[in-house]
């Protein structure tokens, strides 16, 4: 991020609970997990992808996200337009405290859950409007009191838990704050292709890059840079014969940030160069 970066945020309580991100370009960015806390997102303008253990979600001023609390990270979008337009976001966040605080729920109460970590949610007119509101408080901090910031996150609360389709109000925010387990061998395969980096990967896994490491060698038998390399060199295999698409395009497709790393590995397993390969 640049100097350009710019920041607005309410507090309650001394938690953030609304929060607007500007930034004209920026590069892919961890959002670590917080045991208690989740969130949702909207796009004020720009277009951001998201990655998790098991999704990849683009969100534009169209989409939204509901996540719950887990390590997933922010990436630029790969629309050239849409990197020179740059991004920004609003952020709210909920906390069991917070829900104590505003409906008086204990969420220990309910053993509701529901099936995702970070969901796509479309943004219809009384989310659209939700988030117009909000940003005029974020514009205009002298307006904000803790009433306000109360009602407007009561406000936000009925309406995402009715989109959600939640038996009560008490069951969907009980949801938010249980993360799903994923399994590990799906978060390698699903980000195979991602030119993530182990220290990343080990992230998306909630794992130190030790644990990672010896977990990896027990489910695949191998080492990660050795794996990783091999599948992606094997996809690029594939798309050279199944498809005209120029050897850089494939490399950048397969995950690879520079051809030159890319010809020198497929040659190392095939024994020919990827444009050799293709001919032969």
């Amino acid at each position: 991020m640049n100097s350009e970066f710019k920041e607005q945020k309410i507090l309650y309580k001394g938690r953030i609970v609304f929060i607007k991100l500007s930034m004209p370009f920026f590069n892919r960015t961890l959002k670590k997990y917080a045991e208690d806390e989740a969130c949702f997102m909207f796009v004020n303008k720009g277009e951001v992808g998201v990655r998790s253990s098991e999704k990849y979600l683009l969100l534009n001023k169209n989409t939204s996200m509901l996540a719950k609390c887990l390590n997933y990270f922010f990436e630029p979008s790969k629309n050239i337009a849409s990197r020179k337009e740059g991004i920004e976001s609003i952020g709210i966040f909920l906390y069991p405290s917070l829900v104590k605080d505003l409906f008086g729920f204990d969420i220990a109460n309910s053993n509701h859950t529901v099936d995702f970590n970070i969901k796509q949610i479309q943004v219809d007119r009384l989310l659209e409007n939700y988030k117009e509101s909000i940003n005029i408080l974020l514009d205009n901090p002298e307006l904000v009191d803790d009433h306000i910031i109360k009602n407007k996150l009561k406000e936000f609360i009925l309406i995402i838990s009715k989109t959600q389709e939640a038996p009560t109000q008490l069951d969907f925010l009980s949801a938010l704050f249980k993360p799903n387990e994923v399994d590990f061998k799906s978060t390698i395969h699903h980000n195979l292709y991602a030119n993530l980096s182990i220290d990343e990967l080990s992230s998306l896994c909630h794992l130190s890059i030790s644990s990672f490491k010896r977990k990896f060698k027990i489910v695949f038998n191998d080492s990660p840079k050795k794996y990783i390399s091999k599948k992606k060199i094997e996809r690029a295999a594939d798309l050279l014969k199944a498809n005209n698409l120029r050897v850089s395009d494939i490399a950048f497709d397969v995950g690879f940030d520079s051809l030159a790393t890319f010809n020198r590995n497929f040659t190392n397993i095939y024994g020919k160069s990827p444009s050799e390969y293709r001919l032969s």
